[in-house]
């Protein structure tokens, strides 16, 4: 089953899509996806062979978890959203379980975002959330990204306070990838309620990260934006 899950992502290689790719996802020296491998296979196709594979085991998502081509570790992640779906309780704690030790290969923000919330933020809706205070304080990048989308799954079901506090937590990190992830879970927030966002920014806009602060008035209208705008 593994074998032909990996062949019926070669047979949809696409080479100047995978160049595309590399470049996007910044697999360059030095930079956050240094060594990533790309086939060049869509996302939706890699959706379409998820849904061929639901009963592949968790031994199998994790050989695919562990692999350096991208779409085989992001098609795992798909199954494994399958799998905590039709999961019960018991299975649920075990698939979120599996995900928190399998962070390390959750190493790009399309994994991440594809993922997260869908495990994590589902598990830990009506659950202690400490974990992912923990994660926010990671030294690993993409921890931090998870405890931060995760929280969107809490956002959509109109509890805002978690996203709030991890969100502060956050205001002074130092990379583009978590200003955009918190500013982002700032804007689903003003969606939903306007004024609970508001009342982040206003204790919070002089100071935190530019592009933070435009994410999270993306939606905002033209007096608004000018006024957040204004330091």
């Amino acid at each position: 089953m593994l074998t032909q899950l990996k062949k019926n992502l070669l047979n949809l290689k696409n080479p100047q899509k995978a160049e595309i790719m590399r470049g996007f996802f910044k697999t360059g020296k030095g930079q956050y996806g240094e060594g990533d491998i790309f086939l060049g296979v869509s996302v939706p196709d890699q959706r379409k062979i998820a849904k061929k594979y639901p009963n592949l085991s968790i031994e199998n998502i994790q050989k695919l978890l562990w692999s350096k081509i991208h779409e085989e570790r992001l098609t795992a992640l798909f199954i494994l959203i399958l799998k905590y779906r039709k999961a019960d309780e018991q299975e649920k704690k075990e698939i979120f379980d599996f995900y928190l030790t399998n962070t390390k290969n959750i190493n790009n923000w399309d994994l991440v975002d594809s993922s997260a919330e869908h495990i994590l933020g589902t598990y830990l809706l009506e659950k202690d959330k400490s974990i992912l205070y923990q994660m926010a304080k990671s030294e690993n990048l993409w921890e931090r990204r998870i405890s931060i989308m995760s929280t969107f799954h809490f956002i959509k079901n109109n509890k805002f306070n978690d996203a709030l506090k991890i969100s502060k937590l956050l205001l002074n990190d130092d990379h583009d990838l978590i200003h955009k992830a918190v500013g982002w879970m700032l804007r689903e927030i003003g969606k939903r309620n306007q004024n609970e966002e508001e009342n982040f920014l206003e204790k919070h806009h002089k100071t935190m990260p530019r592009t933070m602060l435009r994410y999270s008035i993306e939606k905002f209208d033209e007096t608004k934006r000018k006024h957040y705008l204004s330091k």
